[in-house]
Formats: C-alpha cells, sequence, structure tokens
C-alpha cells in the first residue's frame, strides 16, 4: 500500500489557488512547452519531504508516480530516485522513464544527481546523444547532468555539448547552456571567456546573457556589444 500512501499524502498538500499559478508558470496551455501538464499545487520543499519518507518506496511503485497525469507526483517519484543509492538500476530506471521527465524543474532538480553524478567516471555517450534528440527535455537532460562534471572541475563535456546546442531554437536550451557556462565561469573564469570569445557573436542572446550574468560590468557591455 505505499503507493496509495504517497497517493493520499499528495492528495493532502494540494492546494487549488496555487495549482493555477503553477499552470500559468510552467506553460501549460496549447501549443506551450508544458501543454496538458496537471499541477496539485504543492511546493517543492513539501515534495522533498514526501520523498524522503518514502525513498524507499520500491521501483514499480515509482513508475506509477512517474506515469502520472499530475506534475507533483511524477516529482515526487524522480526526488525519491535522488535519495536512493546511485547504482546501475536506478540510473537505467531514471533512462527507462525519461519520457516523463517532462518539464525543466523535473530535469533540473534531478538530472545532474542521477545521470551526472552516475557517468562522472564512465563513458558519456549517452549525453551526446541525448543533446541531439528532437526532444526538447532530453536535450535539456543532457546539458544539465553535466552540472555533476562542473562541480568536480570537469568542464570537457559541458562546453562539448554546448556547442552542440548553440544553435538550439528554444529558449529553454539557451537557458540552460548559459547556466552551465556559468557555472564554469565560478570555478575557472578562463575556461568561460574562451568558450564565449569563440561563440559570443553567434550565441542566442538569452544564452549569453545567462552566461554572462555573473560578469563586471564593463565585461558585460563588451559582450553585448553595448
Amino acid at each position: 500500500m505505499r503507493y496509495e500512501n504517497v497517493r493520499k499524502e499528495l492528495e493532502n498538500l494540494k492546494n487549488k489557488e496555487k495549482a493555477k499559478i503553477l499552470q500559468g508558470f510552467f506553460k501549460t496551455g496549447k501549443g506551450e512547452y508544458g501543454e496538458g501538464d496537471v499541477f496539485l499545487g504543492i511546493s517543492v520543499p513539501d515534495s522533498r519531504n514526501v520523498s524522503r519518507k518514502y525513498k524507499d518506496l520500491e521501483f514499480n511503485d515509482i513508475k506509477k508516480l512517474l506515469n502520472s497525469k499530475e506534475h507533483e507526483a511524477r516529482l515526487v517519484g524522480l526526488l525519491i530516485l535522488t535519495y536512493k543509492s546511485l547504482d546501475k538500476n536506478v540510473f537505467e530506471f531514471y533512462l527507462k522513464n525519461i519520457k516523463n521527465v517532462n518539464n525543466w524543474d523535473l530535469v533540473d532538480l534531478t538530472s545532474h544527481k542521477i545521470i551526472g553524478e552516475y557517468l562522472l567516471d564512465k563513458d558519456k555517450k549517452i549525453l551526446y546523444n541525448l543533446a541531439k534528440s528532437n526532444n526538447l527535455w532530453e536535450r535539456r537532460i543532457a546539458i544539465v547532468s553535466t552540472y555533476a562534471f562542473i562541480k568536480e572541475n570537469k568542464f570537457e563535456d559541458t562546453l562539448k555539448i554546448s556547442e552542440i546546442l548553440i544553435n538550439d531554437k528554444h529558449d529553454l536550451i539557451h537557458k540552460a547552456v548559459g547556466w552551465m557556462l556559468r557555472e564554469i565561469g565560478k570555478r575557472n573564469f578562463e575556461k568561460e571567456e574562451e568558450f564565449l570569445n569563440k561563440y559570443y557573436k553567434v550565441m542566442p542572446r538569452t544564452m549569453l546573457r545567462y552566461a554572462i550574468e555573473k560578469f563586471d560590468e564593463k565585461k558585460r557591455k563588451f559582450y553585448l556589444g553595448k
């Protein structure tokens, strides 16, 4: 009955007014990136609390959460995976259910902790395949997963995947790449600037703005051409 217990907790936490706000914030309207997503109106801290409580939930029950139409149920299922001991089973389960990692917060809160951390000392080919996917969320997973490498001062894969995504058409990829470049810059400013000097004239404006957010005013103006 563990799955049913999780559902009851989510039901008790739901907030209709907050759900309406989240429906708009996560662009759930027709033709928008989150089209059809349904929200219960549960905060991320509350979702984390539920996830920690049920971190021993079996994979078959987690799969039920991931297949749910409600956003927060999927989030709780994914967060439970981040609280388990990371091994091949968790990694492969995440990949098998990747179609349900289908909004930017679901990607950003989990991909680097599961995909990224698992691949730290392994072949990274899967990330390059995801970076070339037609699926928006798989491309975002590819770049955000590299945050785990950045935190270990390993920048090569982030920079290579950024090159693959440099001409991506979607704003959510522009933001994610810019964010990862900014994280590199926090640790190695020269590495980020080397990449920017090569690509800043052709990078999408949003990507560039995210990347240089922490630069001093003089450098920001230089890269923005002001």
